[in-house]
């Protein structure tokens, strides 16, 4: 049993005031690429994670691993609704960098949930599924989506979107960390989480892209006041061949750019490649 976890993008992110809790309200537009990790699940023969792939390096099969979290998580509920849960071996292999941004173990434990769902055959609707989903991360609900979503709250609201115009991505990510707290801790300018209204021509590349650069992404001060890399990344991918915005992902520090076209991507991602070697990245499509 394998399911693909695609990576997470935050078009736009923006924050709003602290909450009672400590936590920020976001908005925040999420589509999602096609590009990723892959999940395989099979009857128990050995560990119950095993770790594989060019991204791997650090990330180790303990139990704080987002996959085994959402693995104990579901086979919670099913043993609470009757359901029996042989045990199993989970394969991931990881293709996306570890905290960069892009959702990638949000992304895994989504994964696994689908693809546990099925090996075990579980009569659970998509409601208690997201909500075994947010027992495990904010991320988790709308990664089990993926899908375009207009994501409000801490995450709990999802909402669908207009069809987006079709356009591809460059994904660039520079090998440098930025913990999140941290970016959050350096937070000084926070736009709210009011709602623009979507553009009349959603089927307008153009008019999307003028729309969306009235938007901001709220971490991207803090995160390049952390680490100054991520600005080069932007100004790389705002040069690049037929980009036509560039902004950086979630918290960092992954960036990404939008071009009209696969090949158009293809073509900057080999000019960003050849110009910083050191970097990951990987032009991709819309994952539908």
């Amino acid at each position: 049993m394998k399911r693909f976890a695609p990576a997470k993008i935050n078009l736009f992110l923006h924050v709003g005031d602290r909450r009672t809790d400590g936590y920020h309200d976001l908005l925040s537009l999420v589509v999602f690429a096609d590009c990723g990790d892959m999940i395989s699940v099979a009857p128990r023969k050995g560990a119950a994670l095993e770790v594989s792939g060019p991204e791997s390096a650090g990330l180790d099969a303990s139990p704080s691993n987002l996959v085994l979290r959402a693995e104990a998580a579901l086979r919670q509920w099913a043993e609470a609704n009757g359901q029996k849960t042989p045990p199993v071996s989970i394969q991931l292999d990881k293709h996306l960098p570890l905290a960069s941004g892009v959702g990638g173990g949000s992304a895994d434990a989504a994964a696994t949930l689908h693809a546990l769902v099925e090996h075990w055959s579980l009569p659970i609707a998509l409601e208690d599924l997201l909500a075994v989903g947010r027992t495990i991360g904010a991320d988790v609900p709308v990664c089990l989506r993926g899908m375009p979503t207009l994501v409000s709250g801490d995450g709990d609201r999802l909402a669908p979107v207009p069809d987006l115009p079709g356009f591809a991505l460059v994904l660039v990510n520079p090998r440098v960390e930025v913990p999140t707290a941290k970016v959050f801790g350096n937070l000084d300018v926070r736009t709210g989480t009011y709602a623009q209204p979507f553009p009349p021509q959603m089927d307008s590349l153009r008019g999307f892209v003028a729309w969306l650069d009235r938007t901001s992404n709220d971490l991207a001060s803090p995160a390049k006041q952390i680490a100054p890399q991520v600005m080069h990344v932007e100004h790389a991918l705002t040069a690049s061949t037929g980009c036509l915005l560039a902004r950086m992902s979630g918290s960092g520090a992954t960036c990404f750019g939008i071009y009209p076209t696969i090949e158009a991507a293809n073509t900057a991602a080999r000019e960003i490649s050849a110009a910083h070697p050191a970097w990951w990245v990987k032009p991709a499509s819309l994952y539908q």
